[in-house]
């Protein structure tokens, strides 16, 4: 048996990357797990993957940006499971590098539509855990949030934004048994990150990683047990926190 077994997880974006790796460790763990994404097709591999493994997994093809998408993605959720105990908030859009000078007020209100979506998600999320007894929210930071990368403006205020908005969650659901937290994401091996490489010089690139203490960067389920370990009881007294996965960058 599962350290989640009976339990219901959400997450956001899980169709690849760091969202997939966490529905596929909640799944390991005998909770039931839940996932959302734009893309149908990958969607519904994931989901039969997951399966095919023995997990419980159901997808529904949302687009967090969207309030409607969102408020019907949790009604879905309680609809099939009847309560909902934990939250991973991941989805992003793609980084796309631009100085602020030559950013268009679009590519702008881009980065900025997913901070609005983590609120979207926390509105609808933090009723139904309160009701279904309490639980625990982790939302995706970036190390952008807290350190300067050229032509990553828009995503690293959004990101900042993000924070603030975590530690707000956590004050006002503590009453509720609610925990709220972040992960503070590095460099970790996605399709997401590979894209927003090709778009550096290779001295840039070197230079990040000329940074990393551990000379590498991090794996996919590194980060989902990360997520698992705040969800669990072992974090039973850790709220409105910003757990730094970076493999040492900040410290360099």
């Amino acid at each position: 048996m599962g350290e989640f077994e009976g339990k219901i997880a959400l997450i956001t974006g899980g169709n690849a990357g760091l969202g997939r790796a966490a529905a596929e460790a909640f799944a390991r763990e005998g909770a039931k797990v839940v996932f959302t994404a734009r893309r149908e097709e990958l969607g519904r591999e994931v989901e039969g993957s997951i399966r095919a493994t023995g997990g419980d997994a159901t997808f529904i093809r949302a687009d967090v940006t969207s309030e409607d998408d969102v408020k019907a993605l949790v009604e879905r959720t309680l609809s099939i499971h009847g309560r909902l105990d934990y939250a991973y908030n991941n989805a992003w859009g793609a980084l796309r590098a631009s100085s602020l000078v030559e950013m268009t007020a679009e590519s702008f209100d881009r980065d900025l539509a997913f901070l609005r979506a983590i609120f979207f998600c926390m509105k609808y999320e933090i009723p139904a855990i309160a009701a279904s007894g309490g639980g625990a929210i982790v939302n995706c930071s970036s190390l952008a949030s807290q350190s300067v990368q050229p032509g990553l403006g828009a995503y690293s205020a959004a990101k900042a934004g993000l924070e603030a908005l975590t530690r707000t969650a956590a004050v006002e659901s503590a009453a509720k048994n609610i925990r709220v937290n972040a992960i503070v994401a590095g460099a970790f091996e996605t399709a997401m990150a590979a894209e927003y490489a090709q778009q550096l010089p290779q001295e840039a690139l070197g230079a990040l990683f000329a940074r990393l203490p551990m000379k590498r960067m991090g794996r996919p389920a590194e980060l989902a047990d990360a997520v698992l370990f705040l969800c669990s009881d072992r974090a039973a007294f850790i709220t409105g926190a910003n757990l730094q996965l970076d493999g040492g960058f900040r410290i360099t």
